[in-house]
């Protein structure tokens, strides 16, 4: 099939190119002029293993173009899929602009049949918007769909390409079939394509969301009741994750939950609900408790220091807002960085890969590391925040050496605390015990 994927972010890069791996022709389109010359030239934007190898592949083998020209990518397509952002605004309302742009766009140069497809993530109600929208503009028969991505920064290649569950939204038959062959190279194994109505759909995707971080906030706040209470959170979380109706994933405490789709989509759900006079009480509380937990670990450092953080240095390892990714939005880290900065504290971080997006953030206002080691010279504690695997096993022998203050605040309960102890660190987890 001739495909258009309208936005090389995130969702539109890595659903572009795992269509062309799949056979299809497609053009990916973009209006950022620098990014599309760059791509063409082979260099990625952004980190996401497997992706930068598979574009080149596909690039090479002539599937995969990318064009600034959104004419050309809709008049060669069959299918349009708009995978453009949708960033929250000021009210936590979901910022619909760009999406607006694109279906103003689509209509203009509609040549003949599409179907229309959203991959952004977009309030339910959306795609009506896109089909008034388009349809303003062309009198030539098209279909809408919704289909929500469900992709994890850090392995969204295996996730496109042996996918849990494909969800469409359409309003025809026709429609259903047509993308329902789309996906099913990806659901052989027999992993379910669920079609559903077109606003379904979209709740689906918030719905997803909303559930994974009410679990994440969830076992946050027995872990800071574990600490208050004496009790221990590694504990707590393997006796109630054995239980089949809660399991184990998503059951990690930590410094909160960020990037690009829980603290916007949790936010939006909440917004559109009280637009339609519904008050989202659990979820209200689930954002409450993220935005605490992300002050949690500054407030434990302080306290450990005697409220005495200026002149002090400490090391943050893990800058991205999970592993596996360069991305830094709504990234715990610099909640953190931004508090210790604040009280007086100096900064000395490393990141595997976020390192160049952390920079545009602080540039000169904290250090930089080359090494995970490196950032350990002389500091006076260290601040693990995002649970890199090479963090996860270090030489406490070389730790303990190049540091001056052996304290460690473990913001993702990722190291031995019992091996931490007996070489003579002090040790904070995230409602673990402390000695």
């Amino acid at each position: 099939m001739k495909l258009a994927i309208i936005g090389t972010g995130y969702v539109g890069l890595v659903t572009g190119t795992c269509f062309a791996d799949s056979g299809n022709d497609v053009v990916c389109m973009d209006i950022d002029r620098e990014k599309i010359d760059a791509l063409r030239k082979g260099a990625v934007p952004l980190y996401e293993p497997g992706l930068k190898e598979l574009i080149h592949k596909n690039h090479r083998e002539g599937r995969l173009g990318f064009t600034t020209d959104i004419g050309k990518a809709v008049r060669g397509s069959k299918i349009i899929f708009i995978a453009v952002g949708t960033p929250p605004d000021r009210n936590g309302a979901t910022d619909l602009r760009g999406i607006k742009a694109v279906a103003r766009d689509i209509g203009r140069h509609m040549n003949e049949y599409k179907i229309v497809v959203t991959k952004s993530t977009v309030p339910v109600g959306t795609s009506d918007l896109i089909r008034t929208i388009v349809s303003r503009e062309t009198d030539i028969r098209f279909d809408i769909a919704s289909n929500p991505e469900f992709l994890k920064e850090g392995a969204a290649i295996d996730d496109f390409m042996k996918p849990d569950r494909v969800v469409i939204g359409v309003d025809s038959e026709k429609t259903g079939e047509v993308l329902r062959s789309l996906y099913e190279p990806f659901t052989r194994t027999g992993n379910p394509i669920i079609v559903t109505d077109i606003r379904s759909s979209e709740m689906i995707k918030y719905a997803a969301n909303a559930m994974l971080a009410t679990k994440i906030s969830f076992i946050n706040e027995f872990a800071n009741l574990c600490t208050v209470m004496g009790a221990d959170i590694d504990d707590v979380r393997k006796g109630i994750g054995y239980d089949n109706r809660i399991g184990h994933l998503f059951l990690f405490p930590g410094v909160g939950y960020g990037g690009s789709c829980f603290p916007k989509d949790v936010k939006s759900i909440i917004h559109d609900a009280g637009r339609h006079g519904y008050a989202m009480e659990l979820l209200s509380a689930v954002d409450r408790v993220n935005d605490n937990q992300k002050a949690l670990m500054p407030a434990v450092i302080k306290r450990h220091f005697n409220g005495r953080l200026r002149g002090r240095r400490l090391a943050v390892w893990g800058l991205a807002f999970k592993p596996k990714t360069d991305d830094i939005r709504e990234a715990p880290s610099i909640v953190i960085i931004n508090a210790l900065l604040k009280a007086g504290a100096g900064i000395i971080a490393h990141d595997p890969e976020a390192m160049r997006n952390i920079k545009a953030v602080f540039g000169r206002k904290i250090g930089y590391a080359d090494d995970m080691y490196g950032a350990l010279k002389n500091v006076d504690g260290l601040v693990l925040v995002t649970e890199w695997n090479e963090y996860r096993k270090p030489d406490l022998d070389r730790m303990a050496r190049l540091m001056k203050g052996r304290v460690v605040f473990d913001g993702r309960n990722i190291f031995d605390r019992r091996q931490l102890l007996d070489v003579g660190f002090q040790y904070y987890g995230i409602g673990r015990r402390t000695g």
